[in-house]
């Protein structure tokens, strides 16, 4: 009998508790319903993305290169064929691909220089800028590298500071404009295809880029020790384009696309054997487009 009387208590107790903890979890939730009602979280809207693969119109800025010079005749500019904003079909430039051919024509400007150099970016850059454009493409180098000797080569250092005061200039007024930025091309490529070319080298003794195809039969010791030269800076060049714009988040490196473009005598104008030809502009065109429409920067 005691411990059936035992038992029974401890039955009422635990009960008891029971009915205290179902008090306390009505009392949690608001009287007696079940659960809080109503809308659940809402998701986070997605991030817009830092860059535009299709701006609405773009400035060019650089040298010979993106001014077509010998592209259509000789010792003259041609920028209807330029990779950047040109208007002729077979080139399909950079801008004809992104803003069709009536928005290139209304909505791209070309401020690049036969004969630039880095030192001479910033000025450029200044220039593009008042046009407000959302993409600006940059093309230069060949020229610091193309000197009368190794020696007169623009150094690392001046190189970087004009790339970079180029950047400021621009940022100065269009923090969100976005740059295409193209590597230098292959110089030794350029001398190794041409230079199977008799009219190319008469051309080329006339003053096109001495510090790389100057004497350029000779296979000698010199000659080796100066075209390596030329080529370790050229490469020099390419890693501080990539390094300067890496720190800008709207700006895109080509990933050394264009130094690493294996371009043969097609890609050559055939005037001095050292600019690109029509089709060279349009391979150059190509790449950019690729680069700017690309879903991740290339690395």
């Amino acid at each position: 009998m005691r411990n059936r009387s035992h038992r029974s208590r401890a039955v009422l107790a635990f009960a008891a508790a029971t009915a205290l903890l179902g008090i306390a979890a009505c009392d949690a939730t608001g009287g007696d319903s079940s659960a809080p009602s109503g809308p659940g979280p809402r998701p986070s809207p997605k991030p817009t993305p830092v860059w535009d693969r299709s701006p609405e119109s773009m400035a060019a800025v650089g040298d010979s290169i993106t001014r077509g010079f010998d592209a259509c005749s000789v010792l003259s500019d041609c920028p209807e064929v330029s990779w950047a904003t040109g208007s002729d079909p077979q080139v399909n430039s950079l801008a004809v691909r992104l803003l069709g051919a009536t928005g290139a024509a209304e909505r791209s400007w070309n401020y690049a220089v036969t004969g630039a150099r880095m030192a001479d970016l910033p000025g450029q850059m200044a220039q593009a800028a008042t046009r407000k454009p959302e993409l600006v493409t940059v093309m230069a180098g060949a020229n610091d590298a193309c000197r009368s000797s190794t020696s007169a080569m623009t150094s690392v250092e001046d190189f970087r500071t004009g790339f970079q005061d180029a950047m400021d200039t621009l940022r100065g007024t269009l923090p969100k404009t976005q740059v295409y930025v193209s590597s230098v091309p292959d110089l030794k490529r350029l001398w190794s295809e041409g230079r199977g070319n008799p009219l190319g080298k008469q051309v080329w003794k006339l003053g096109i880029c001495p510090s790389m195809l100057g004497d350029a039969d000779s296979l000698d010791s010199a000659a080796t020790l100066r075209r390596g030269k030329v080529q370790d800076r050229v490469e020099a060049y390419n890693q501080v384009l990539r390094e300067v714009c890496a720190k800008d988040r709207r700006c895109r490196f080509d990933g050394g696309a264009v130094f690493d473009y294996r371009f043969g005598t097609d890609q050559l104008s055939h005037w001095d054997w050292f600019h690109p030809s029509k089709n060279g502009q349009a391979r150059l065109a190509e790449i950019a487009y690729r680069t700017v429409t690309a879903r991740k920067p290339v690395t």
